[in-house]
């Protein structure tokens, strides 16, 4: 038997990714796991099941840049103790028809009758994309409403191997295609509650998301619900502030378009919608704002970076600026003598 909405049949084995991780096993949830990484292993090879994962490989998931020596065995006291709660050895699988094999010098997980939000999901998405791209509206919202009611929460919420940040990421980029395509789609046909929550949903996910606020913004200017506009305009505005940028020139135009009194918030300096979306990258990835990519150095009145032990010349009176940098001549230092200002160095004029 499957439900209609999300597609979850009575698999002997169903798992759930996204928010807290779920496995129940013929009916029976699986709660207490052996110490060490026996739930991780098992999480990695289920994402990765039907394929021979190398020992390296999976050391490399689960105990990233450990040392290890040739007689390390944490892999294989992981697998036996996972065989231990699954009873998944490979000459006698349980009746689930969980396997976990050894072979060719790395494991290999097989289940045979299997449901997971992840694989459900991913199906959804894709197949209602591709509905969409042939025109099947009905078809395309169906399958996109139900792949969103899946997306309960980030896969594997607070766990932070490298391998889940990588999946969350990739699950979390078609969250938000699917309801880029539900928002244009409830916008096209102006059913205004549909929209509503397809864009709390996005934020729900990306609070920054900016193109959902000016959706928002256009759905109340249209019902003529002007304070709304503007209410919306204003937490986009702070939420923004997060990420040390402003709203864009195109969210500006729309608030003035609607409200052609309004004036914007004094807020941080607009940037670009390319920097606004590195900028939101960085925040989820953890890199503080102002990192490397928007360093500005400031410089003395001599030409000379603060902190730079590099010697500052003169040039004859009348050929031009006078402060230049010289430095060693080669090497990974080196520094090319050339006029004008430091490298790197920006008018304040010409600062987006």
């Amino acid at each position: 038997m499957t439900t209609a909405v999300t597609g979850i049949a009575r698999q002997a084995v169903r798992i759930r990714f996204f928010g807290d991780f779920e496995l129940t096993v013929n009916g029976a949830p699986v709660r207490r796991w052996r110490a060490g990484k026996a739930r991780g292993l098992f999480q990695f090879l289920v994402i990765h099941r039907g394929q021979t994962l190398t020992r390296d490989r999976l050391y490399e998931a689960l105990w990233p840049g450990s040392e290890r020596s040739a007689g390390d065995s944490s892999l294989k006291v992981a697998a036996h103790a996972l065989r231990q709660v699954l009873d998944a050895h490979p000459n006698s699988p349980c009746t689930s028809g969980i396997r976990l094999s050894y072979r060719d010098f790395g494991y290999v997980l097989d289940i045979a009758d299997l449901w997971s939000d992840v694989d459900r999901f991913r199906e959804l998405v894709h197949t209602g994309l591709r509905a969409a791209a042939a025109g099947e509206r009905g078809a395309a919202r169906e399958r996109l409403r139900s792949a969103v009611a899946l997306y309960t929460g980030e896969f594997l919420r607070g766990e932070s191997a490298d391998w889940v940040l990588e999946q969350r990421e990739y699950l979390r980029s078609l969250a938000l295609r699917a309801l880029e395509m539900l928002r244009a789609d409830a916008a096209e046909r102006e059913d205004f509650p549909e929209l509503i929550e397809v864009c709390r949903s996005t934020l729900g996910i990306d609070r920054h998301h900016e193109e959902t606020y000016r959706a928002l913004m256009a759905a109340h200017g249209k019902r003529g619900e002007q304070d709304c506009v503007r209410r919306w305009y204003d937490l986009c505005a702070r939420r923004l502030q997060d990420l040390a940028v402003a709203p864009s020139p195109e969210t500006d135009r729309l608030l003035h378009a609607i409200l052609p009194a309004a004036k914007a918030p004094t807020t941080a300096p607009a940037r670009s919608a390319r920097r606004a979306r590195r900028a939101r990258a960085d925040a989820r990835a953890g890199v503080p704002t102002g990192g490397v990519a928007d360093f500005r150095p400031q410089v003395r009145a001599d030409g000379r970076v603060p902190g730079d032990t590099s010697r500052a010349t003169t040039a004859p009176a009348g050929t031009g600026p006078t402060p230049r940098l010289t430095g060693p001549a080669s090497g990974p230092w080196a520094v090319a003598p050339r006029p004008g200002p430091a490298p790197g160095f920006v008018p304040p004029a010409r600062i987006q």
